[in-house]
Formats: structure tokens, C-alpha cells, sequence
């Protein structure tokens, strides 16, 4: 549920533009219709006047009134030119909301304002931090024990690939090493939601990366720790936070609950994809503890202040001091001069501040949290709308926000002599931790991974990492293996090898990384393989009657013995098999990564088993190709070119059945 900001490998649309590339092979031209809608003016903003604190040296003074001009300088402007329906901030500082307003609409039909006090935004993975909060209240209790075995707590048993435990601080700290998975994750019906218990226990992910060494972000890590929570505690997940973390915090606008209280489902903002669409249906995440919070900003901005403050609030202690602190302390790092996981939270430092947080995604909601914990100051900001991606919402406010109240300059980097060298030598396709590697969307991992080249003038190119103008960073080399934005000094990418000597690159998002792929992995050899297989095999399907036209009109007819006739029919039965078997897989998979609501629908999983079973008949077909190539080859009186034409078939045949192998894409079980 967490979207990462400078890498396309992050959620469940993350592998869109390598699949709509391959269905470009199938579908020469599409026509869908389109509807046009005027937005409806902005809505007035709906402030919140509370009292002014603190102040920034040789920087404008956080104050209500300071923030109040520059979130109305930002907000309005961004949520329209982005089709986004409305958004809401809130900033607290030494202990004080100092700021909270909401823009635009909760309902657009209605022109229903947002509010920061009551409208309820969906936070995503955001609602992590009180799965990881929880963990913290258990284990300084003594009843969880960070570095023990997590399966001591469970009541199924978990994969150990590596012959070494998983441990609660490998989950805080998204290096379980797990795979990604997806499947039924998300619904949109609340009232068939299911047990917590069983979804775990129904959908373990593969292990491929040894506990503690590699950041691979994890939502199933993150439910796993929920449920943990629930097994310790002896109440369920929600409930256990509603009691020992909402309430304590006077949280009266929150819930993890689906569907929502009736006291609060009235209270709910829309989610829009555009504002200018229709709204969407509840997003009902069938693992709370990783992503079902629902949640105002003025709610959220008593949570910042426990945090800042050490676990407390008020009158009221969630947490002792010590156990908060450990909570926001360093845990893992690919690379000492990145960015580290923290328990839970991760660092995402600028301008010389140490800044920890939390973003957050559902489909539909877009949220970030931040924590400067030395200047004591909190920000929550959450978009009820994906918009149309012109601006990325969240990462351009807060960073004007810390530039413009933390100022921060640094020198300008002195690239190595050594640069243009070390670029060549890490040049190459790189594939993200978080991916599938034991499932059928291996195939988006194969599709979408980051492209590292170097630039003639010694800089770096990452297509994957681009800044705000949505070009690509071009990096210059400031010490051996790091690379430095020039336009950006908080932001860095580091280049190590792995222990069996493949570069792996990291940049400040630490909870994942990038390792090389071997030539047979890269974006560029499964592209071409698959441009060939696809290609070949649509041509021959689509000139066989041009050329049986062509014959006949020529009279160059010739009458095929029997064992030539079948071996002409098992090839071409086999490329047809091919094309319908990728047809419908990518067909579907596209359909769900454009709008997923299409991951619920009840035809959905069918129609990928028969995806599945189709790409197994098509792998024996393949048999029949080389079969009917090899037959050919042997009978007389054939043309030269009729020979050739056959053999390539069989090669594309052989191609598709490798690729289909390699990406898991055949079989009886579904797993993704």
C-alpha cells in the first residue's frame, strides 16, 4: 500500500507500462471512449485557527498565518491542475496543532467541503505506524520479543528458505525477505471480509531474500505483525488499537473498522481517480493492520504529537520515552549514507534535518507523514484523489514546505575523474526487491525495472528516479559507488556489490533496493524475446491465407502428402495456442492495472486459471512446433523459404515457452 516516490516498482499498478508495450504486439490500434466533464470550482478551504508556536532560524516564522499563505499558495493550484477532488494538511509544532485546513470537496456531487476535524481520508500504509506503535506497547510489556522467532506467536507455519528465523524487528524493518504478493488483498465488499488469521495462513508468501539483508517492503509483513499483536494481546487487531492507542489519544475520528462505524461512515471522504469522474467505491483492505485506517487530520496531528513527544499526549502515555525513542532509532540501512528503516518508521531526512514518517496509498487516497523530531514539528497531508499525474501531489509540498522553513544549502558536488568509468561498470537493467519472483507477476518484475546508462558527459542516468520535472536525475559521482543529485543534495544513490558480486543500487527510499539482472532477466532481452515470439507467431497466423491467395492466384499449388499436411497443422494449432494463451493474460492483466477494481471481479480469477492452463498446453505445443519444423525440413520439394518460415515458427514457439516457464505463467494452482 505504500507507494514509493522515485521508483515505478511499488504497488499494484507499478507494472502498467511494460504490459501495455506487450499488448501494443497484439492490438494495433484501440479506440475507447472518452468523457469529458467540467470540474467544479474549488471549494472555499475550511481552516482551522489555532494558536502560533515556534520559529526557524533565517527562515520565515511557522506560524498559523505564515502556513495558512503558503498551503494556499500550493494546494488549490496543485489539486486542480491535477483533477484531484480535495486534500487536507495538518502541522503541529512544540506540542500544538499550529495549522490544519482542508481544500477542496469530500463529495464533488454534493460540493461537500473537506474538514480537517471530522472528514475522514483513507491513509494506506500510513496506518502502519499504529500496527508498528502496537508492536512497541507489546514489547515493552514483555510480551513480544523483538529478535525472537515471530512463528513462537503464529498458529501456521511460515517458509524459513534460509534456515534462519524471521524476527519482529526483520518485519519493522521490512527485511523478512518476502516476496510480493497481491492476491485478494483488496475488495470492495466489507461484509465478506474474512478472518485475519485465515487470509495469513491462506496466502504465505515465498521467502527470496535471507532475513535481516535485504529491504523489501512487505504488506503481508506488516498484517503478519497485526495479527502477532492480536494473538499477544488476546483482542482483536482493531479493537486492541482503538483501546490501547485511539482512546488513550482521544482519537474520536479514527478506525481501522470495515466497513465504518455508523457514527463515522457519514463523516467518509469520496475517492475519486478524478475528480471530474464519478467517486469510487469503498476500498476495503482484506489486511487491516497494513492499510484499512480511515482517519481526519486533526486525529492524525494528536498521533504526531505522541510521537514528538515520546509517546505522550495530554494526560496520556502510549508509550514510555525509551520505547518511543528506540522506535525512531536507525535499524537498517542498505548504505550508511542513505536514508535507514527506523522500527516502522523510515527516515527521510533533508536539509540537514533528521526526518522520519510514513507515506501511504490505497488506489484512490494519497498520504505522507513526517516527524522532525529536533525541531519538534509534525506534518500530515492526504489527497482524496490520484489524479491525472501531471504534478506528483505529495513530494513537491513537503519539500517546498522544509525548504521554505528549513532553509539548507550545500556546496556543489565535485564529481570523481573516475565517474564516466564507474558509470559504464554499473551500467545495466536492475530489478527491484519488492517484486514476485515465484508467481505469475514475476512477469511485471521482467517488464518494469530500472534502466541505469551512463551520459557522455560522466553523469548517470536512472529512468526509474526522476525528479519533479519528471526527467531523469542525471547523477554525478561525489565518492566511489555514490551518486549525488546536483539539483538536490538530500538525495543520493549508492552502488555496492552483493556479496556474490552483483551490483545492487539503493537510493533514500531504504525499504527497497535494486539488484542487477543477469542478461536472460533483463528488461531488454525479455522485450525482445517476447517482440520476437509474438511477432513471428502473428505474421505467420495472419499471411498463412495471403499466401494460400497468392499461390492459388499464381497456380502454384502443390498437394501436401499426409505427414506434411499434419506437421503444417500441429504448427500452426501451436502458434495459435500461443497467441491466444498471451492474448488473454495480458488482456487481463492490463485490464486489472487500469482501473483495479477489476482485481474483484468475480471473473477475474478464472479467467487467469485459464490463462494458466492454456500457457501449460501451449508449452507442450511447443513440442509439436519443433516437431512439425523438423518433418519439414525433411520433405522434399519444399521451398527453401517455406522451410525457414517453419523453423522460426517453432524458435517463436520455443521463445514463448521459456518466457512462460521463467515467469511461472503455467499451471493448475493461482498464486500472484
Amino acid at each position: 500500500m505504500e507507494q514509493i516516490r522515485n521508483n515505478p516498482a511499488h504497488r499494484r499498478r507499478s507494472h502498467v507500462p511494460g504490459l501495455v508495450l506487450i499488448a501494443a504486439l497484439l492490438i494495433a490500434t484501440a479506440a475507447l471512449p472518452t468523457w469529458s466533464q467540467d470540474k467544479p470550482p474549488a471549494a472555499p478551504p475550511t481552516a482551522l485557527a489555532v494558536p502560533a508556536a515556534g520559529s526557524v532560524a533565517s527562515a520565515p516564522r511557522m506560524s498559523t498565518e505564515d502556513l495558512s499563505a503558503f498551503f494556499d499558495g500550493e494546494l488549490p493550484t496543485l489539486i486542480d491542475n491535477d483533477d484531484i477532488a480535495g486534500a487536507v494538511v495538518a502541522v503541529v509544532k512544540d506540542g500544538q496543532v499550529l495549522f490544519a485546513k482542508g481544500y477542496g470537496y469530500a463529495d464533488v456531487k454534493k460540493k461537500q467541503p473537506v474538514s480537517p476535524a471530522d472528514t475522514l481520508f483513507r491513509v494506506g500504509s500510513t496506518s502502519k505506524l499504529f500496527t508498528w506503535t502496537a508492536v512497541m506497547q507489546l514489547a515493552e510489556a514483555g510480551r513480544i520479543d523483538l529478535d525472537a522467532d515471530v512463528s513462537q506467536y503464529l498458529d501456521f507455519p511460515l517458509p524459513r528458505q534460509f534456515g534462519k528465523p524471521i524476527t519482529m524487528r526483520n518485519l519493522m524493518t521490512h527485511t523478512a525477505g518476502f516476496e510480493e504478493t497481491i492476491q485478494d488483498m483488496f475488495t470492495f465488499d466489507a461484509d465478506h471480509l474474512g478472518t485475519l488469521g485465515a487470509y495469513l495462513a491462506a496466502h504465505v508468501p515465498a521467502q527470496i531474500f535471507q532475513p535481516g539483508t535485504v529491504g523489501a517492503y512487505s504488506n503481508y509483513g506488516a498484517a503478519l505483525a497485526g495479527y502477532i499483536v492480536q494473538r499477544v494481546s488476546g483482542e482483536e487487531f482493531n479493537t486492541y488499537v482503538e483501546r490501547h492507542i485511539l482512546q488513550p489519544l482521544e482519537m474520536r475520528h479514527a478506525t481501522f473498522s470495515q466497513p465504518l462505524p455508523a457514527a463515522l461512515a457519514p463523516l467518509m471522504s469520496n475517492g475519486y481517480m478524478l475528480a471530474s469522474d464519478p467517486a469510487r467505491k469503498f476500498e476495503v483492505v482484506r489486511v487491516p493492520p497494513a492499510g484499512s485506517m480511515s482517519v481526519s487530520a486533526l486525529d492524525m496531528a494528536h498521533f504526531m504529537i505522541a510521537h514528538l513527544h515520546n509517546g505522550a499526549y495530554g494526560g496520556g502515555q502510549i508509550l514510555r520515552p525509551e520505547t518511543a525513542r528506540l522506535m525512531h532509532t536507525a535499524q537498517y540501512s542498505f548504505d550508511p549514507r542513505l536514508n535507514a528503516m527506523c522500527l516502522g518508521f523510515y527516515e527521510d531526512s533533508r536539509n540537514g534535518q533528521r526526518i522520519i514518517g510514513h507515506g501511504g496509498d490505497t488506489e484512490y487516497f494519497h498520504t505522507d507523514l513526517h516527524l522532525m523530531l529536533d525541531a519538534d514539528t509534525g506534518i500530515f497531508l492526504s489527497y482524496n484523489g490520484t489524479g491525472n499525474g501531471r504534478i506528483k501531489s505529495r513530494a513537491p509540498v513537503f519539500r517546498r514546505f522544509v525548504d521554505r522553513y528549513f532553509p539548507y544549502s550545500a556546496p556543489a558536488p565535485k564529481p570523481l575523474a573516475s565517474a564516466a568509468a564507474d558509470a559504464r561498470a554499473v551500467a545495466g537493467s536492475y530489478i527491484g526487491s519488492r517484486r514476485s519472483q515465484t508467481n505469475l507477476m514475476v512477469l511485471g518484475a521482467l517488464l518494469d525495472q530500472a534502466q541505469v546508462s551512463p551520459a557522455k558527459d560522466g553523469a548517470l542516468l536512472i529512468d526509474a528516479l526522476k525528479g519533479l520535472n519528471d526527467r531523469p536525475i542525471r547523477w554525478r559521482e561525489v565518492e566511489p559507488g555514490v551518486w549525488q543529485n546536483p539539483n538536490d543534495a538530500n538525495s543520493h544513490v549508492v552502488f555496492k556489490r552483493d556479496a556474490g558480486g552483483r551490483w545492487v543500487l539503493a537510493s533514500d527510499a531504504p525499504f527497497i533496493e535494486f539488484q542487477r539482472a543477469a542478461w536472460y532477466q533483463s528488461q531488454n532481452f525479455v522485450i525482445a524475446l517476447l517482440v520476437f515470439a509474438l511477432g513471428t507467431l502473428l505474421l505467420s497466423l495472419l499471411l498463412w491465407p495471403v499466401v494460400a491467395l497468392i499461390r492459388h492466384h499464381h497456380g502454384l499449388q502443390r498437394t501436401p502428402g499426409a505427414r506434411e499436411r499434419h506437421a503444417r497443422n500441429w504448427g500452426r494449432a501451436a502458434a495459435a495456442l500461443h497467441l491466444v494463451f498471451w492474448t488473454v493474460l495480458l488482456g487481463t492483466l492490463i485490464a486489472a492495472t487500469v482501473d483495479a477494481e477489476v482485481f474483484t471481479a468475480s471473473w477475474f480469477d478464472p479467467v487467469l486459471r485459464t490463462a494458466l492452463l492454456l500457457g501449460a498446453l501451449a508449452m507442450l505445443g511447443s513440442i509439436a512446433a519443433l516437431r512439425s519444423a523438423f518433418i519439414l525440413w525433411r520433405t522434399p520439394a519444399l521451398w527453401w523459404w517455406s522451410r525457414v518460415h517453419h523453423t522460426l515458427l517453432a524458435l517463436a514457439c520455443i521463445a514463448s515457452a521459456w518466457l512462460i516457464g521463467y515467469a511461472h505463467l503455467a499451471g493448475l494452482t493461482l498464486h500472484y
